[in-house]
């Protein structure tokens, strides 16, 4: 899938309007180490971003502000299974939560506006990033951290807002943690339905005896809870846990996660000035067109 994303993504660019079309960055490398915060607490990936968003946008706030306009919220580990996969499904900040913290803390200076790339849009990433960039925009990514993973390596446990800082040919430079990762690699996680895989431990060890599954779909007023069958997950995982020995002579894979609904949108929000031309352009944009 990702090659067919990079390959989605790379095509036409030799029609690019003007030389260097997929190149803008807000700071170098160097700046970034220097100016980029770093995780501020738990969940809290959306409130740091909107710190270095505020940043880089001349408006200083502290990273306990941030976080108190975000209103980031936690996971309840403590919890009986159904609330705690609630908490899961929520935890952290949507898109919506980065926007109105990001003004709330910079006293109405800062606009944002999200743009939705799931379902997939006809849209060249790199190219239509550094437009933005190039004219004062600062971008957050939303990403689903649990696609595109590199093989060999363990599932990630959340999904994540990082800061782009710049892109170049190919590549996208992002903050919290400092990286570069390839255009066809952000592109998928920017594409994800709203869910979240919650591991077979974080189920397993909260599944007690007096435990009411029921709850799992019934009591919550989103349908997608019941539409996934969230309670028939748990109960096969608890009946592969029940007949383990009987799976592992069978040589069945046992369940390595479940699926919930996630409060999240995949996509892109920039960030400007409002009272700008480019935050008007900004709130004045059109969606981003379906594939």
């Amino acid at each position: 899938m990702e090659a067919a994303v990079c390959e989605e993504v790379r095509g036409g660019r030799e029609d690019d309007e003007e030389a260097g079309a997929d190149e803008a960055m807000l700071w170098s490398v160097q700046e970034a180490l220097e100016m980029q915060t770093l995780q501020i607490g738990a969940s809290a990936c959306g409130a740091t971003a909107v710190v270095d968003v505020l940043k880089a946008l001349g408006v200083d706030v502290t990273p306990e502000e941030a976080d108190r306009c975000v209103q980031t919220r936690l996971r309840r580990n403590e919890s009986p299974l159904p609330d705690y996969l609630l908490s899961r499904s929520e935890a952290g900040a949507t898109h919506i939560q980065l926007i109105q913290g990001a003004q709330e803390a910079s006293g109405g200076q800062v606009t944002g506006r999200f743009f939705h790339l799931h379902p997939r849009r006809r849209v060249r990433l790199v190219p239509w990033l550094a437009r933005w960039i190039r004219k004062g925009a600062v971008p957050v990514a939303t990403m689903n951290m649990q696609l595109a993973v590199p093989e060999g390596e363990e599932v990630p446990d959340a999904w994540h807002h990082q800061l782009i800082f710049g892109v170049t040919s190919n590549a996208v430079f992002m903050t919290n943690p400092l990286d570069v990762v390839s255009e066809g690699e952000v592109h998928q996680r920017l594409c994800s339905e709203s869910m979240l895989l919650i591991r077979r431990e974080d189920v397993l060890q909260r599944l007690t005896p007096d435990c009411s599954l029921s709850g799992l779909s019934e009591s919550q007023s989103d349908p997608r809870w019941k539409a996934l069958d969230v309670e028939g997950q748990v109960r096969q995982m608890a009946t592969e846990e029940e007949g383990e020995e009987e799976e592992e002579e069978n040589n069945q894979p046992k369940m390595t996660h479940i699926r919930i609904p996630a409060a999240y949108s995949s996509g892109v929000t920039l960030f400007a000035i409002r009272e700008s031309e480019l935050g008007q352009e900004l709130l004045d944009a059109p969606e981003l067109p379906l594939l």
